[in-house]
């Protein structure tokens, strides 16, 4: 029900901003700029909050806050407006993630967790092409009642999303290794560098994700003779093989040596996929399209291995009382990557006309190098509050 109410708002938030809202090009672009940075610095303190009040109250106060938000943004009238709106949006957003990961590492034994969330990433992949066709069909109308019909869609699907997680059982995080005691300052985690350096393999490697959805767009249409229609072709390609290959991906992310060697497989294909990228500006016809399809299963593969690495080592690493504000560090890191991340790959791999994109494949062929000695450094060091790895903890002893 999320992914169908969010997938029918994103297919025409831009033209209900612009259309209902009234608002520049410029002034939506500022505004999703400013909570970016909101992102940024609140994802850590919301998810030490998850870990406070529990991941299953958190998540359900956080879509109780996103339905709210998005049932005000008919309400809006100008930039303030949309901003505050925005704003609240976010924050939301940010809280019912953080209590989702937080409730999904406690509730799920470790034998099953990651594929559990795979099958998760497979549904939210069917919804998101649902209230695709959803959010295609209100647009048709072309009227003020379709583009509030979108929001309204999304704030509908986030309540029925409440309701249903507010039903399943509570669900605590045992503590880390500690009986009693002050609890470790969440600022900690900044402290814990093995982890933080981790992040930002993770958040280097996430850069494909731009590749796919704005740069090998753009490079299809400035670079490459494909025609238009093709871009749609390659995005439903990538939405099946999500589909049909995040269940089987998850194969070997049952520990922590698997775990990174298919991340380490992630950041290869990535690799890979750069010169490939590359090669269809220099092709033709449907030797273009070819090319170009190569390239999306590659990066498609990044997206499914690095996934599969990323849910067992952000919920098995940190300690279990803590993997809230853990996460909210990560995805601070990689919060960095998403603001830089776009206009250094648009340079790097359409103002260069080509060449730059082997610097990108060097970038991805660096994060593979690096991830086993970061293996090796986060496996003998204790995390922020537990007990170092190579002691016994108290309660075993």
């Amino acid at each position: 029900m999320f992914a169908v109410g969010s997938g029918t708002f994103l297919t025409g938030s831009v033209v209900f901003f612009t259309g209902y809202v009234g608002l520049s090009p410029v002034q939506i672009g500022l505004g999703f700029s400013l909570v970016g940075l909101l992102s940024l610095v609140g994802s850590l303190p919301l998810g030490h909050l998850a870990d406070r009040i529990g991941g299953r109250r958190a998540w359900v106060l956080g879509a109780l806050g996103g339905a709210a938000a998005f049932a005000c943004y008919p309400l809006t009238s100008g930039f303030w407006s949309f901003l505050a709106v925005l704003t609240a949006e976010t924050v939301a957003d940010l809280l019912a993630n953080g209590g989702r990961m937080v409730y999904t590492a406690a509730a799920l034994p470790v034998e099953t967790r990651v594929r559990t969330m795979a099958f998760t990433r497979a549904y939210l992949n069917v919804g998101f092409t649902v209230g695709s066709g959803l959010g295609a069909a209100a647009l048709a109308l072309d009227s003020r009642t379709g583009l509030v019909a979108l929001v309204l869609a999304n704030a509908a699907g986030l309540l029925v999303n409440a309701a249903f997680v507010s039903r399943m059982p509570t669900v605590i995080a045992p503590a880390a290794g500690r009986d009693d005691g002050p609890r470790p300052s969440p600022w900690g985690v900044l402290r814990d560098r093995p982890y933080m350096a981790l992040a930002a393999v993770f958040a280097l490697i996430s850069l494909s994700d731009m590749i796919f959805a704005e740069i090998i767009p753009l490079w299809a249409v400035t670079r490459t003779d494909a025609p238009k229609p093709v871009l749609g072709a390659l995005l439903a390609f990538n939405t099946v093989l999500a589909v049909l290959l995040q269940v089987r991906a998850t194969r070997g992310a049952d520990s922590t040596a698997g775990s990174l060697r298919l991340l380490r497989w992630a950041a290869l294909a990535a690799a890979v996929a750069c010169p490939v990228i590359a090669l269809s500006g220099r092709t033709s016809g449907w030797a273009t399209i070819a090319v170009l399809a190569l390239s999306v299963l590659l990066v498609t593969g990044t997206e499914l291995w690095a996934s599969a690495a990323q849910w067992y080592l952000q919920t098995e690493v940190p300690p279990a009382d803590q993997r809230g504000v853990y996460l909210g560090a990560s995805r601070s890191v990689g919060g960095i990557s998403r603001m830089v991340g776009p206009a250094s790959l648009t340079y790097l791999a359409i103002s260069t006309g080509g060449w730059g994109w082997w610097v990108i494949a060097a970038l991805f062929t660096a994060c593979a190098i690096a991830i086993a000695p970061v293996g090796r450094w986060l496996e003998r060091t204790a995390r922020n509050g537990a007990p170092h790895p190579e002691q016994p903890s108290p309660v075993a002893a």
